[in-house]
């Protein structure tokens, strides 16, 4: 039995091959294809463009953590719907299809374990859910993080990646601003080490807060960093912006941020650094 048979200028198979769905990516900057295993092998950066795709905690924390070992905390509280807020669709409802969608049951997550040996405590951000949204529970998470770096005296990291506040809550999203600086205050006058890693994007209210205040602000090379979007600045100054504004690079070298450290270099880099401040200490 003939496997192949000619038609025109082709040769076709019998057999139909089938390609599994999202086994290739599609690289936004390039527009080259990259197999997914090979993406996930190297952290999910393009090798060739250096492109830093999207992330969630859970891979966060098994780049972070020894052996992506650690100890979930906070977990438990949840948000609510205290202003009964409706656009779109309930708020209610938006909380719900998220925690379908994702499997989070909010935009940060906190986890305590180590990291090439350091105790850490990480508090990481998801945009997946509701765009990485900073409300209630949100900074509520986070302060149980500052809590228990101050409490065991172990450094802290925040891992940022959201569009801002979440106006479903209104000003008790906002609060969550005031609450968690006040909180990285109180850690500083321990002289306990907070660094702030910035992902794509980081943005909004979280951007006016803890994501800025770190001992050292660190970002992803690429990355969107900024309080207003630009097409929002644009609009309200009237005029371009300039070339790579608000990018992490741009803010690197006009001194808003420290280092712009590779994901694949992440957990190296960062331990580096926390060792060479706690042997200062």
């Amino acid at each position: 039995m003939s496997w192949f048979k000619r038609k025109d200028e082709n040769i076709q198979t019998n057999e139909k091959k089938e390609m599994p769905e999202g086994v290739w990516v599609k690289v936004p900057t390039t527009g080259e294809t990259i197999h997914r295993r090979e993406l996930e092998e190297n952290l999910f950066v393009d090798p060739l463009s250096g492109y830093h795709f999207q992330i969630g905690s859970k891979e966060y924390f098994d780049i972070i953590f020894d052996s992506g070992k650690y100890k979930e905390i906070g977990g438990d509280i949840i948000s609510t719907d205290p202003l009964e807020f409706t656009d779109r669709k309930k708020y209610t409802d938006r909380l719900e299809d998220s925690k379908k969608k994702t499997g989070l049951t909010d935009a940060a997550r906190v986890g305590i374990g180590k990291m090439n040996g350091l105790d850490l405590v990480v508090g990481c951000m998801d945009f997946s859910f509701i765009g990485g949204s900073m409300g209630s529970v949100v900074g509520e998470r986070l302060g149980i993080a500052i809590d228990y770096a101050r409490s065991k005296k172990i450094p802290l990291i925040i891992i940022s990646q959201t569009g801002g506040a979440r106006m479903m809550e209104s000003v008790l999203s906002l609060m969550q601003m005031a609450k968690t600086s006040a909180k990285l205050a109180q850690l500083d006058q321990e002289g306990i080490p907070y660094i702030s890693y910035l992902t794509n994007p980081t943005t909004g209210g979280v951007t006016a807060s803890y994501a800025m205040l770190g001992d050292f602000n660190v970002a992803e090379p690429g990355a969107l960093i900024a309080f207003a979007g630009p097409r929002v600045v644009r609009q309200t100054i009237g005029r371009d912006l300039p070339e790579g504004f608000q990018t992490a690079e741009y803010l690197l070298e006009h001194g808003f941020l420290d280092f712009i450290v590779p994901r694949t270099e992440m957990k190296e880099k960062l331990s580096q650094l926390l060792k060479l401040i706690l042997h200062k200490k």
